[in-house]
């Protein structure tokens, strides 16, 4: 199970438990294993929060997803911290998905709002995304270069 990917030390237990081993054994197992550095929570999380913001999903999104497999709180907050630059992610991802102009009109404004709201991201990093030019904030007095 270890080998195809990284697990968090709540989801083996739940996977040994639903294959009919006792609590006691899946815990013993699970602490043997995390005091190997084969089951890390917080390497789980990392590795998590890189694949699934490489899918253009935001931080409310993969907040969620990590609390459901029973990662701590501080794990997953930590974890997201040191992700990517979610303002940034979020411009990529309407880019990649509706292109580099900012929409015409509300309707396609409130289109790629819900698309970006169903990825996960929080109405800043929408808002950012939405911008007036599309560009990046920063960049937008800049002439070409």
């Amino acid at each position: 199970m270890l080998a195809r990917r990284e697990h968090a030390a709540a989801e083996v237990q739940q996977k040994l438990l639903e294959r009919g081993y006792v609590l006691a054994v899946c815990q013993q197992a699970i602490a043997e294993l995390v005091a190997d550095r084969y089951l890390d929570d917080e390497r789980y999380a990392a590795s998590y929060v890189r694949g699934h913001a490489a899918r253009g999903q935001g931080p409310r999104r993969i907040r969620q997803d990590m609390a459901a497999v029973g990662l701590l709180p501080d794990t997953i907050e930590a974890a997201l911290a040191e992700g990517p630059d979610w303002h940034e992610l979020a411009t990529q991802t309407r880019v990649r998905r509706f292109g580099p102009e900012a929409p015409a009109d509300w309707a396609e404004r409130s289109r790629q709002m819900r698309f970006l709201q169903y990825r996960g991201f929080s109405t800043d990093h929408i808002r950012s995304a939405l911008g007036s030019s599309g560009a990046h904030p920063d960049l937008d007095d800049e002439t070409d270069l």
